[in-house]
């Protein structure tokens, strides 16, 4: 079963997406050559402290619990790094997800950050996963079913000479953070029939593509946690909390609009 939100819903939804743009703001201003991922993240922390949002992935299960509030993954990461003491240098990316809820509401989001002057084959990455994100929400009034769109972000990344991730997908989202349905960045037969949904006013998504420079595959690491590429060239990650509403795409986790207070 999919959940429809009401508009009420989905400006309530709207506050934790705020949060979490605001983190992405402290972000990047951290974003710098020497700084650490821990750094990152405790910017992060700090922001949702100020407005008493949970962090929504601090404590998620698994052979050890997640530790962090944030995912930051560098290089040839492609989800789930775990903060630490890792320094980034001039020329690197790091990919940072971060989610939170507030009043009972929640947020996600992701961007892949360049660390100083990157090369221009980095850059085309970033442009790419940043452009595929953009194309899928630019599709959602245009198309009647996930599925289509799924197929055109694919054909939109590989054009490029780079690789979809499959291992990992966006999800719904609302009171929890995954909820139905699945949502691929990749199409073929069995996705096309078994996960595929309709397009509906209400449905609130978060639309996640990972693209790899080289192969999709991935292998996690030793920590549990960190997904990084099999072939150990870069990735990158860019994610939007987005609604479906009589207006059109709403990207909840976008900056503010004239006249939109941020949640204090």
């Amino acid at each position: 079963m999919l959940n429809l939100r009401s508009n009420r819903e989905i400006k309530q939804m709207r506050q934790a997406g705020l949060v979490v743009w605001q983190a992405h703001q402290a972000v990047a201003e951290r974003v710098v050559n020497g700084a650490t991922t821990a750094e990152l993240d405790a910017a992060v922390e700090a922001v949702f402290a100020r407005v008493n949002a949970i962090p929504l992935f601090k404590g998620v299960p698994g052979t050890t619990p997640f530790p962090a509030a944030t995912c930051t993954s560098v290089n040839e990461e492609i989800v789930h790094g775990i903060p630490g003491d890792r320094i980034l240098v001039s020329g690197d990316i790091v990919s940072v997800d971060t989610g939170c809820k507030v009043n009972g509401w929640c947020g996600d989001s992701a961007q892949t950050y360049p660390v100083g002057q990157i090369d221009p084959t980095s850059q085309q990455l970033l442009e790419v996963t940043s452009g595929v994100l953009d194309l899928a929400i630019e599709l959602l009034t245009k198309e009647p079913t996930w599925s289509r769109i799924a197929r055109q972000m694919q054909d939109y990344v590989e054009s490029a000479g780079l690789s979809v991730v499959k291992e990992f997908v966006g999800h719904g989202i609302g009171r929890e953070l995954h909820e139905p349905p699945q949502v691929p960045n990749f199409w073929n037969k069995d996705t096309s029939k078994s996960e595929d949904f309709r397009l509906t006013t209400g449905l609130v998504l978060a639309i996640e593509p990972m693209v790899n420079l080289g192969s999709g595959k991935s292998h996690c690491l030793a920590d549990h946690w960190t997904q990084a590429t099999l072939d150990g060239q870069r990735s990158a990650h860019f994610e939007h909390t987005v609604a479906l509403t009589s207006d059109g795409p709403l990207r909840l986790t976008g900056p503010p609009v004239a006249g939109e207070e941020l949640p204090a």
